[in-house]
């Protein structure tokens, strides 16, 4: 119960002042002048300037209000490790039922830092910030983290708290704890593909020195070399970028005895490779309508740099034609196809028939071209069925099928069940219609033996397009040479940029179009793992997160030759897949994530803010035992910690739930005052 004074004046205050400075002016000059009555008349006028006041006597009923003390729980990976989450249980046991022993105390309990595939680090303060938004600081009593001490959102001082109370850290962990982990200093984001780029990374050891390690170098899961390194050694190793997109490197240490975890034994580095030009050798023989069309096509992409050569005469050819009139430009065969043919990503021969230029010798060159790794793509008219096809030639050994005469007939061509499923031809735009929804072509070359099946047919089902590998290097033989058609847009055109493109990056060995590839990608906060093959099923995927933990997929067909599935992204870090046959790696979230980098477990993360604001940080275990401090409530201090003990600051909040009010110059009781007073000045006056 509390009592006090209330003011409802009954004019205006400005009115009300100036009553009250005349009333102090006229009792000076009372005082001042020795009038008789001076003391009644000056009590009068206060009477009168206290009515004007309207002063009431307050009586307030107040129910005392609950301190809240929060309590937050660290559940990120890192708490994981060791014997912390049994001791985090024990720990959190034994501090609420102290806690909730303390009367006018309310315990609020909440957990953070759980893995979710996004938050990079533990982020403890934040739960706190969410836990006590709805409570007033003048009830806060403290706070206690029960975390391993890596906490990664400190803020910087007590006052960034938003309250005036203590925080408290109970470490878990041991003190001896022991940890290596591989620390990059330095890695580039890109690199050209097929130049090298240097990472620097350098050996940390926690708990231990003078220690050697085994070091792994991996790129793509690749075993690239192995190394000893002595703990705190700085190592700068050089990786090829052997392909366009991420290029995954993982550097990873051998372990030591009774090391805590093995997660940041391994450390990642993403490399973009970009492809530097690439080269094309365009060699176009008889000229023909369709001569442009793949001219147009490679030079209109800026990441080729295409070399052209048309034969428009044999060498042998004597008609009298003066020299100044021929090219200025002779054929570099010997330059081409001896000494820098494994400079060109991929060659085409379009309507090419053995005319002289090419001795017979170059033509194993070619052949041994691909083998090795090279591409050859042959656009074939009648030439290839002739005398003077290049199939009689020692690149027969590479070419998927062998050519036995021409068909002129109009056809649709249509997309074979291993077109449907081959990443070159699948889903083109307008195969999904009988006919398709492109221009008929009008001439085929008939072939036999063909060593692989086609991805698209022609006149009578026979095939038009095949791509077939050999050895390192990859073949594509397409047997119409009518692609000009869908270029022109006769009968409304077809696919011919989408289609001639993709063949092209198929040869050039983009890993997009693998027909055979297991690859992962996020969607959201889902992992998606995708299954590229030309089979009728796949096996089960077994998925392996940073941490360790394994999971088994399986996967639904979704397009034809693409089979995916979904799990949770719910870590950050490495995550593999694989189904016994392909491996597939991505990083989730930052490469090398705080919550691994550091995992020892410590009491001076905290220290600084637990003793600034009047708490402490302290480990909750001592050897194999709990060693939890008592929980005492403080009234009044600054300091809330000491031997053996820590503090809550309880408040004095507390909420009105009556108000009673008594006017004095209301009603009769007013008039009665006032009566008097000017009673007794009449009284004194009358002597």
């Amino acid at each position: 119960m509390q009592y006090g004074i209330a003011f409802a004046p009954l004019v205006p205050t400005l009115v009300l002042w100036i009553a009250l400075g005349a009333a102090l002016l006229i009792a000076a000059l009372l005082l001042i002048g020795r009038t008789r009555g001076a003391v009644i008349r000056i009590a009068a006028l206060a009477l009168i300037v206290l009515a004007l006041a309207n002063p009431s006597f307050t009586r307030e009923e107040r129910e005392p209000l609950s301190s809240v003390a929060a309590v937050v729980i660290d559940k990120s990976p890192s708490q994981n490790f060791g014997t912390r989450t049994q001791q985090t249980a024990q720990a959190q046991e034994a501090l609420v039922n102290r806690l909730k022993q303390i009367p006018g105390l309310e315990v609020r309990v909440v957990e953070a830092g759980q893995a979710d595939g996004e938050t990079d680090g533990t982020k403890l303060f934040g739960a706190l910030s969410t836990a006590l938004s709805d409570v007033p600081t003048d009830r806060v009593a403290g706070a206690f983290l029960i975390t391993d001490g890596r906490v990664h959102d400190v803020p910087a001082n007590a006052a960034a708290l938003g309250f005036a109370a203590p925080v408290h850290a109970l470490i878990t962990g041991r003190k001896d704890e022991r940890d290596r982990r591989i620390a990059i200093t330095a890695a580039p984001r890109f690199g050209i593909v097929g130049q090298t780029q240097t990472i620097t990374y350098r050996l940390d050891d926690q708990g231990i020195s003078n220690e050697r390690a085994r070091v792994a170098v991996r790129r793509d899961g690749e075993t690239l070399s192995e190394r000893t390194v002595l703990s705190g050694q700085t190592v700068s190793v050089d990786i090829e970028i052997k392909h366009a997109g991420p290029n995954i490197v993982e550097i990873e240490a051998s372990p030591i005895e009774n090391e805590l975890t093995l997660v940041n034994n391994r450390a990642v580095v993403a490399i973009d490779g970009v492809r530097d030009k690439l080269r094309v050798l365009l060699v176009s023989g008889e000229p023909h309508a369709g001569e442009r069309t793949w001219r147009n096509l490679l030079k209109s992409d800026a990441s080729v740099d295409l070399v052209h050569f048309t034969i428009l005469r044999p060498p042998e050819k004597q008609d009298g034609t003066p020299i100044n009139e021929l090219s200025l430009i002779a054929f570099p065969t010997r330059e081409l196809f001896q000494q820098k043919i494994n400079e060109f990503q991929l060659i085409i021969f379009d309507r090419y028939a053995r005319q002289g230029v090419l001795p017979i010798a170059y033509f194993d060159n070619i052949a041994r071209y691909v083998r090795n790794g090279g591409a050859v793509l042959v656009s074939a008219g009648p030439d290839y069925a002739s005398t003077t096809s290049i199939w009689r030639t020692p690149l027969d050994s590479v070419l998927p099928a062998e050519p036995v005469g021409v068909t002129e007939k109009p056809f649709y061509a249509h997309l074979s069940d291993a077109g449907k499923r081959h990443p070159v031809t699948r889903g083109l735009e307008g195969s999904g219609t009988e006919p398709p929804h492109w221009a008929r072509f009008f001439r085929t070359v008939d072939t036999r033996n063909a060593t692989t099946p086609p991805v698209m047919t022609g006149a009578d089902g026979k095939p038009l397009l095949l791509l077939q590998r050999y050895g390192e290097g990859r073949v594509a033989l397409l047997l119409s040479d009518h692609i000009w058609l869908w270029a022109r847009g006769y009968e409304g055109g077809g696919p011919h940029l989408d289609l001639l493109r993709r063949m092209s990056h198929w040869l050039m060995k983009q890993p997009d179009l693998d027909e055979e590839a297991l690859r992962l990608s996020l969607q959201g906060k889902e992992l998606q793992v995708t299954r590229q093959t030309m089979a009728d099923a796949v096996t089960p995927v077994t998925v392996t997160s940073p941490s360790g933990k394994t999971r088994e997929l399986t996967l639904a067909a979704s397009d034809p030759g693409a089979w995916r599935g979904l799990t949770p992204a719910d870590e950050l870090g490495l995550w593999q897949a694989t189904d016994g046959t392909l491996k597939a790696l991505i990083n989730v979230g930052p490469l090398n994530p705080k919550e691994f980098s550091e995992v020892t477990s410590t009491t001076e993360v905290l220290k600084p803010l637990a003793q600034a604001s009047g708490g402490d940080s302290r480990r909750v275990t001592d050897g194999d035992s709990l060693d939890m401090p008592r929980i005492v409530p403080v009234h009044s201090s600054s300091v809330f910690r000491g031997d053996g003990w820590m503090g809550v600051r309880m408040r004095d909040a507390s909420v009105v739930t009556g108000v009673g009010v008594l006017p004095i110059f209301t009603g009769l009781i007013g008039l009665l005052l006032l009566l008097g007073a000017f009673a007794a000045t009449w009284l004194r006056e009358g002597k």
